[in-house]
């Protein structure tokens, strides 16, 4: 259940055409995903919000974009966020992500969700030797 009503004819509005062109363009895809569909209540949200993924995740940089993927699905869990976890799983295998690496993933996830908790339980302080600003 939305907290906001999904515009029906979106494209009416100029911008958000635009938007949903660059996004069809940029994934050679005729697909808009219900996250775009709803951001388009708003069309300046919707254009600063593509704006910044397409930046991060579809530009290449120093990450391959499976590796972007897998981190996003991590980040996606530990936010409790279904719905980014899984249109980034689906994104992920579709850039080629294996069984065995999506296994993986969730080991790690697993893992540093539970180490996580126990540094924060038990508060134990950062050692010197992580401290970048002592290392310079």
């Amino acid at each position: 259940m939305s907290t906001v009503t999904k515009i029906e004819n979106p494209e009416t509005e100029p911008r958000v055409k635009a938007v949903f062109d660059d996004i069809r363009a940029t994934r050679k895809s005729d697909f808009i995903n219900n996250m775009w569909l709803y951001l388009a209540f708003d069309a300046d949200l919707l254009e600063k919000t593509w704006s910044e993924v397409k930046a991060v995740m579809a530009t290449p940089s120093a990450l391959d974009p499976v590796v972007k993927e897998m981190l996003y699905i991590a980040v996606s869990v530990t936010n409790g966020c279904s719905y980014c976890a899984h249109s980034h799983t689906a994104a992920a295998k579709a850039k080629g992500m294996t069984t065995e690496q999506h296994a993986d993933l969730l080991r790690v996830i697993a893992l540093a969700a539970k180490t996580n908790q126990l540094a924060v339980a038990l508060q134990v302080p950062v050692d010197a030797a992580f401290d970048a600003d002592r290392q310079a």
